[in-house]
């Protein structure tokens, strides 16, 4: 089972990624509404990998990845974002972060299984 934290404010994006997460029987999902939870669920949880959205109020995907790259079980743990604002530039500068995927929004939740799959094995290639 691939451990996934999945950081989202928005309820019904939640929902949707747990379903279709839940489906494939191959990741257990914890889920948070802000980074600041997060950043309270992985001192019981360690995840493979974080699936940030970008835009949160108060703290940022950004923000919640950097704080939680200061936590030395954290360090190296795939991140992938996501956003609907998927430009070139927005893009990079997740990459530049660290990103191993950056997913836009609205994403396809028949996918999102083979998309999180597809980015820990390029991940684990480099």
């Amino acid at each position: 089972m691939i451990k996934i934290l999945h950081v989202e404010d928005d309820a019904d994006i939640r929902e949707i990624a747990q379903l279709a997460l839940g489906l494939s029987g191959d990741f257990e999902v914890v889920q948070s509404a802000s980074g600041e939870e997060a950043l309270f669920l992985v001192q019981a949880f360690v995840p493979d990998v974080l699936l940030l959205d970008v835009m949160m109020p108060g703290m940022t995907g950004r923000q919640t990845l950097e704080r939680m790259r200061q936590i030395p079980a954290l360090e190296r743990t795939p991140a992938i974002f996501m956003t609907a604002r998927a430009q070139n530039s927005e893009v990079e500068e997740l990459r530049e972060l660290g990103a191993a995927e950056v997913i836009s929004k609205p994403f396809d939740p028949m996918l999102l299984g083979d998309q999180i799959k597809a980015a820990l094995k390029a991940y684990a290639e480099t």
